[in-house]
């Protein structure tokens, strides 16, 4: 199995702050739909961003109001979507299902 490149301490210091600052927004965007100040058709239409486009589609949905992680699970189980599935992997087809069961919240 090869192994990691060897980050000098600046580079791993750098790569730290990015994960950070990638959780963090991931977090907001998440307490934004929670609030209802984001709906998800805004969170889809922004799949491009590379930091939307790399969260999953189960805990997107599982961050909507009403929506908990079995009623997520269960719908992403009837609209043929993979648990592992990202915001960026998503079909034309399959945003389109997913904002028809959700898209009014």
């Amino acid at each position: 199995m090869p192994q990691p490149p060897r980050l000098s301490e600046e580079q791993r210091r750098e790569a730290l702050a990015k994960a950070a600052e990638a959780r963090r927004r991931r977090a907001e965007l998440k307490e934004q739909l929670k609030s209802g100040r984001m709906s998800l058709k805004e969170l889809l239409d922004s799949g491009d961003d590379d930091i939307v486009g790399k969260m999953k589609v189960s805990a997107v949905l599982e961050s909507l109001p009403g929506v908990g992680r079995v009623k997520a699970r269960k719908m992403m189980e009837q609209l043929d979507i993979s648990d592992s599935r990202r915001i960026r992997g998503l079909g034309a087809k399959q945003k389109e299902n997913l904002l028809s069961e959700f898209g009014r919240r």
